[in-house]
Parts: C-alpha cells; sequence; structure tokens
C-alpha cells in the first residue's frame, strides 16, 4: 500500500533496493559501499575523496626544492591532499619502493633496480633535505625492509629476490648478517618480495606467482604464498596459499597478519548469460568487464587460508554479471575463474572463507602499513595506509594514489578506503608519478615513496 499513486516503475525500483539491501546486509557490509560497477562512482569509492567529503580536500601545489628539480618535476605539479594539509619533494631516490624508519629516525628506503638500501637523515629542523647514504649494496631485487628487536639488539630484515636478510643494526649502518630464508623461487612475474614481523618475532614473506593466471607449479618454497621463518631462520612453514602477488603485508593492531593482494588481469567473463552483445559471453574477454574485475584484495591470513588464486576469483558484483550492478567491497565472494577452474572443478569456490575487504580493481596495491596511532591527526590516526600504482590494462586507467582505509575494531576488519593523497595522473591517463610506499614519520608528517619519479614526499598535515 505503501507504492500507492507512484509511477509504474517505481514499484519496481523499490523492490530492486529491497533487494539490494537484503544482498549487502547479507555481505555485512552497509551503504557507504554501494556504488554503480563501471561507473564514476565506483572510481570514486578509493579513488578520489569520498561523497560527502570533498569539501575536505583541495588541490595542493607541490613545492620542489631547488636541488630536488628537473626530471618528472621540470614542469609543476599538484596533488590532492585534505585541505590544509602541504606537500614537497623532500628527497629525490630514483627507482625508489618501499620504506621503513630506524629506531633513531632516520627513513630506510629500498632501490631495487639498484640492489641497494639507502639511509636518509633528516636535517637538523623538519623539512630540511635530508642527508644521503648507501647502507647496502650488492642486493639483487631488495624491496621489503622492517626492524625488530631481538635480545636486547635492534636488527633489520631486508626481503631480497631470492632470500631475507637480519641484518644486526648498530644505528647508522649493518652489522653481520644472517640469511633468515634462503632458496626463495625467482623468476617469472613478481619477483620482488616483503617482509613483516609478528609480535611473536615471527618473519613472514610473501612470495608471488610466476604468471598472471597459470596454475603454479609445485615448488618447495611454493609460489604464490606468504610464508613463516622462525626469527633465528629455518623451520618454514605456509601461512596461506592462493596469494598471486601479496606485495603488502603488514600486522593489524589486534596481532592478526594481513596481505595487499595484486589480482589477475585480463580476465574472462565466467557466467553462462549475455554479455557484451554475446547471447553466451562465457570465456570471452570484455574490457567492460575486466575494467572492474577481480577487484584487488585487502585480507587476513588465518593459517592455511586459501585466497583462490588462480581457480577463483572475488567478485564486488550484488548481481554478478550484470553490467551496471551495485558492488560491495566488503565481505567479498568468489566466482570459478572460466580459463583454469570452469564448472568449479578444480576447486569449489564457494568454500573458501570470503575476503574480508577489496579496492577496485587493477588498483595495484603495494606497500601496506596499519597506523597503530601515529601522529597523523586524530582522523587518520588509526586505521590503515596503502599505496597503489595504477592500472596498465584498464581503460580508463586506475589511477595511482595513496589510500587509507579506518580500522574498525569491533569487527576487527578494515572499512572502505578513501582517497589521502591523489593527483598523480593527468587527464589524458599518463602519469607523471606513482607511489609505491607511504609511512608515517616520527615528525607526524607523511613520506611517500615514488618509484617513477624517483622521489620520496614529505606530506605534512
Amino acid at each position: 500500500m505503501a507504492l500507492r499513486g507512484l509511477r509504474p516503475w517505481a514499484g519496481v525500483l523499490a523492490a530492486v533496493a529491497i533487494v539490494a539491501a537484503a544482498v549487502l546486509a547479507a555481505r555485512g557490509t552497509g551503504a557507504a559501499d554501494q556504488k554503480p560497477g563501471g561507473s564514476a562512482a565506483t572510481r570514486a569509492a578509493t579513488h578520489s575523496p569520498a561523497a560527502g567529503r570533498r569539501s575536505r580536500f583541495a588541490r595542493v601545489a607541490l613545492a620542489v626544492p631547488q636541488g630536488n628539480a628537473g626530471g618528472a618535476f621540470s614542469s609543476r605539479h599538484a596533488l590532492t591532499l585534505p585541505r590544509g594539509w602541504r606537500a614537497e619533494v623532500w628527497a629525490r631516490v630514483g627507482g625508489a619502493r618501499f620504506e621503513a624508519w630506524t629506531p633513531q629516525g632516520d627513513l630506510l628506503v629500498s632501490v631495487p633496480g639498484a640492489g641497494q638500501v639507502w639511509r636518509l637523515a633528516p636535517g637538523a629542523h623538519p623539512g630540511n633535505p635530508p642527508s644521503m647514504h648507501l647502507l647496502v649494496s650488492g642486493l639483487s631485487l631488495p624491496q621489503g625492509l622492517a626492524f625488530d628487536r631481538l635480545g636486547g639488539h635492534e636488527v633489520l630484515y631486508v626481503a631480497d629476490t631470492d632470500q631475507v636478510d637480519r641484518y644486526v643494526w648498530n644505528g647508522r649502518s649493518v652489522g653481520a648478517r644472517t640469511v633468515i630464508a634462503g632458496g626463495l623461487p625467482t623468476g617469472g612475474a613478481h619477483g620482488l618480495k616483503e617482509v613483516a614481523i609478528g609480535r611473536d618475532h615471527t618473519v613472514y614473506v610473501d612470495i608471488g606467482s610466476a604468471t598472471n593466471a597459470d596454475p603454479p607449479a609445485a615448488t618447495r618454497p611454493p609460489r604464490a604464498a606468504v610464508l613463516a621463518y622462525s626469527s633465528q631462520g629455518g623451520h618454514m612453514r605456509v601461512v596461506a596459499t592462493g596469494v598471486r602477488n601479496g606485495d603488502g603485508l603488514s600486522v593489524a593492531p589486534d596481532g592478526t597478519l594481513w596481505t595487499a593482494v595484486n589480482q589477475r588481469d585480463q580476465i574472462a567473463y565466467p557466467f553462462h548469460r549475455a554479455y557484451g552483445g554475446e547471447a553466451n559471453a562465457f570465456g570471452r574477454v570484455f574490457q567492460g568487464y575486466l575494467n572492474d574485475h577481480p577487484p584487488d584484495e585487502v585480507a587476513r591470513l588465518t593459517p592455511g587460508r586459501n585466497l583462490g588464486w588462480p581457480f577463483c576469483n572475488p567478485d564486488p558484483d550484488l548481481r554478478p554479471g550484470r553490467a551496471g550492478s551495485l558492488t560491495s567491497y566488503a565481505n567479498m565472494p568468489f566466482d570459478a575463474d572460466p580459463q583454469v577452474n570452469p564448472g568449479g572443478r578444480r576447486l569449489r569456490c564457494a568454500k573458501l572463507p570470503r575476503i574480508q575487504r577489496g579496492i577496485p580493481a587493477h588498483s595495484a596495491p603495494l606497500g601496506f602499513h596499519f597506523l597503530h596511532h601515529s601522529k597523523l591527526p586524530k582522523r587518520w590516526a588509526g586505521g590503515a595506509l596503502l599505496a597503489v600504482h595504477g592500472s596498465w590494462d584498464r581503460e580508463p586507467p586506475r589511477p595511482p594514489a595513496v589510500l587509507w582505509l579506518p580500522w574498525e575494531s569491533r569487527a576487527r576488519t578494515l572499512g572502505p578506503a578513501v582517497t589521502l593523497v591523489g593527483g598523480f595522473q593527468n587527464r589524458d591517463g599518463s602519469r607523471w608519478g606513482r607511489p609505491a610506499d607511504a609511512v608515517v614519520g616520527p615528525d607526524g608528517a607523511l613520506y611517500v615513496s615514488d618509484d617513477t619519479a624517483g622521489a620520496i614526499y614529505r606530506i605534512v598535515p
């Protein structure tokens, strides 16, 4: 009776809304996640300031000190930041990748392409250019960096492409090296590795897949997995499988291990129904579908968990396979991959635990850090930071950015992502920069590495 007097199609819309709300409730998410799939609204869910918050963000000119000009900074650029924040090119480090702060307040930066790790010592006053010191050289492809304290001494872990090394930390330099995890698989795609340290000093390392979507060969240690080693080395165990490229590893406030995963490219349409002008589109690749499928993942890693790759792909659509479907990036179920797991013959996807949090497809997440009550302003002090590199196979391209995800303590999970730092992509889809990592400094500023522009940005609230 409540629909009486409405236009004929209004009842249909109301019914659709009721169904969508029911599905959202079943998936444990709220209206904030509802965005039309494949539209500008979906992109706004993570890669521009969230609706209703636009007044809190502004375009801010990127300051470039004279000594840091040239290259990507031969022309002017601006970043999208929370209103009142400012940004500068703090240092030039070609190929800068992952970062870690030393106990003494220096910033370490890995440069995989040069096989190096650099130490950047801040100047006497905040914002002064740092002095740069080569810390470690002669490595293969170092990326992940992490500190821990063992037996009363600080130690530094460096994740190279074929092993994880632990160095005695001398305050400004490294001492004796111990190989904690050797013989890690290399070659093919996704050879860079990340390292994270658990509360019990367990050493975690991600091993990316060798391919986009081919079932991995049986190796020891396995690929497409996250492994754990004892703090003294060895005693390897497999924590999780089906992790295509989990470059982001971080420990949450409750002590659980999380990963941010680059999902597959060139996905085929997984349903036996009409799509893209085809009566039965199953197994066909459509640009319109792969633009938003499969979403990248942020997931809690419980022992023995399988994230599905390459047999099962997470699906954000509330009406799977329907163009323009509403989407939810929380508690995402899986579809069987039509190319390597048609009909679920290799793996029954419904049996897999759902993905806690997704971000739009082809975001390409890299550096990932829980904040643990950082010195950022109160609104941003908790949650997690996630640097996303942007897409290569999407039309239009997914832009690079630094995302912020709130930590929902009661549910022990992450909420919808918001773009904290944007503006690296030009209107024509080209990029002048691509964030690789973002960490909060002891001064309360945000330090963002950019491996494309070859820079470290200091972003001051």
